[in-house]
């Protein structure tokens, strides 16, 4: 920026900052380049004396990717109002972009309804700002109304927004099919239909996709096999995170920080602690979030002295702890019943460096203190924290008041959870659980009949397994998976010689 003052300087001693040719340069780097300014160009444009439509739609473009879009409408309705300028075809998309970032579809309806009038809506570029604009405020069904006109052909930008769009708002099987009706599919289709199932938790989907990309011979990006590590790590797929890893390495994709994190995170989530730690050792490129996967990845296998001396190292490092860093050092200490290191890690988060406890933060001291058996400090750290309590709070409570056997402060708890949550089913569960381990059946049975009469359902447990490579999903009681009738068959079977033994012993 110094070479473009001197520059504009020059222009302003000569006086040709007055001619629209050069001045309209100058802007252009300012307002859209990546070591531009917004501020600066604003203080260009205001004083270049008769703007042209070139210099209109680049200031307004610039805001629309700034911090502060807003200045982007307000400079539109200037233009609107005091310059013999109209805007054209190619200033819409840049407001449409503005509309999204402030997140106004509502507002941005109205402009598009003046599109409509001027006779803009075949303009492919303009209509896909509108349905990016439209699908990324959860107006799915305005977005469908353009998508759906019969007598405009939408690009692939178009349809890889639809399908990205549908997909965030939960739409997944839609999305699907858009993705099955393409007329020409590049690799960001491909992609964001990976990465629509792995965010709707449809796991299995997105490694099925992965493996038809594969046959049609698609190189797959560092954004897609981003969201195949992140569902390795879900499903537990420690074959598969490999089988991905080794990809990675033997094309030569590149390893990025996002990319070292989701590896680090996927060895942790499937149990390949020692693995995690190889790779972390040995990446040179890692970012913050590495660290951050790598502490708390140790905190929940079992590691956590290792996870705070880990800790201890980032502190002599070039980084910065941040709020993602103290929840997993906090998650260490509350594992490792350690809780006079979790205070003082507590106090030296904002202390030291200045960051604000989240509700997370203030759950790992509640579980710390209740796991310890330290209840009523845990009651008078929720009582005084400047947080509204929320149910993982209330529930940790709970557990730890059933692990101290402390029936009052559980029904307490217990009170406050339902308050909290009236469908929240672990405040009955739990309380039926510690009466029944209390020998109150009575009560343990009472408790469990009230959430049949308040129609609350408890949560079904799911759980997967890995054979020969292919992740096995169960739940509680299903009967779906294609071998079920085998394994009740081998499970009876089992029971049935558990019996037999118990029998000859007697």
């Amino acid at each position: 920026m110094r070479e473009l003052h001197q520059i504009h300087a020059h222009l302003i001693k000569t006086g040709h900052i007055q001619l629209n040719s050069a001045s309209s340069r100058l802007l252009a780097f300012c307002a859209t380049s990546s070591g531009g300014d917004i501020n600066y160009a604003y203080l260009l444009f205001s004083q270049i004396p008769n703007p042209n439509l070139f210099i209109w739609n680049t200031i307004i473009r610039g805001f629309s990717q700034s911090p502060r879009p807003e200045v982007a409408i307000s400079l539109f309705i200037d233009m609107l109002t005091t310059s013999s300028i109209q805007p054209q075809r190619l200033t819409y998309p840049s407001l449409f972009k503005a509309y999204t970032q402030m997140g106004l579809a509502h507002d941005g309806a109205q402009l598009h309804g003046r599109v409509l009038k001027l006779g803009l809506q075949t303009d492919p570029f303009i209509m896909n700002t509108i349905i990016y604009m439209y699908l990324n405020s959860g107006f799915c069904s305005e977005a469908r109304k353009i998508f759906c006109v019969d007598n405009l052909d939408f690009d692939v930008v178009a349809w890889n927004s639809m399908i990205m769009g549908l997909a965030k708002n939960g739409e997944i099987d839609e999305s699907r099919r858009l993705f099955d009706r393409m007329p020409l599919r590049n690799t960001v289709s491909w992609n964001s239909m990976i990465s629509g199932y792995v965010r709707n938790m449809k796991l299995v989907e997105a490694l099925d996709l992965f493996n038809q990309m594969q046959e049609k011979r698609i190189k797959p990006s560092e954004f897609t096999m981003v969201s195949l590590l992140n569902t390795s790590a879900r499903l537990g797929s420690l074959k598969q995170g490999e089988w991905i890893h080794e990809y990675i390495k033997t094309n030569n994709m590149e390893l990025n920080s996002i990319v070292i994190t989701a590896i680090i995170d996927m060895y942790c989530k499937c149990g390949s602690i020692e693995k995690a730690l190889e790779f972390f050792a040995n990446s040179p490129s890692k970012g913050l979030s590495s660290w951050n996967s790598m502490i708390l990845g140790l905190a929940t296998n079992g590691r956590e002295y290792q996870a705070i001396d880990l800790f201890s190292e980032l502190e002599f490092s070039n980084f910065k702890p941040d709020d993602v860093t103290f929840i997993g050092v906090l998650t260490a200490c509350s594992h490792a019943g350690l809780v006079e290191k979790a205070k003082m890690y507590f106090t030296l988060m904002s202390k030291k460096y200045e960051i604000m406890p989240s509700i997370k933060h203030y759950n790992c001291m509640v579980d710390a203190l209740g796991g310890v058996g330290l209840l009523e400090e845990a009651v008078e750290l929720i009582r005084i924290m400047p947080l509204e309590p929320d149910a993982i709070m209330w529930t940790s409570l709970l557990s730890s008041c059933r692990k101290h056997q402390n029936i009052a402060m559980a029904q307490w708890t217990s009170r406050k959870l339902i308050e909290f949550d009236p469908n929240e089913s672990s405040g009955y569960v739990l309380m039926s659980n510690m009466f029944a381990g209390l020998g109150q059946f009575e009560l343990a049975v009472g408790r469990r009949c009230l959430l049949k009469e308040k129609r609350i359902e408890k949560e079904i447990g799911c759980s997967s397994i890995e054979v020969n490579g292919e992740v096995h999903e169960f739940v509680s009681g299903g009967r779906l998976h294609p071998q079920a009738q085998e394994i009740y068959a081998l499970l009876d079977d089992w029971i049935q010689s558990y019996k037999n033994d118990e029998s000859g012993l007697l």
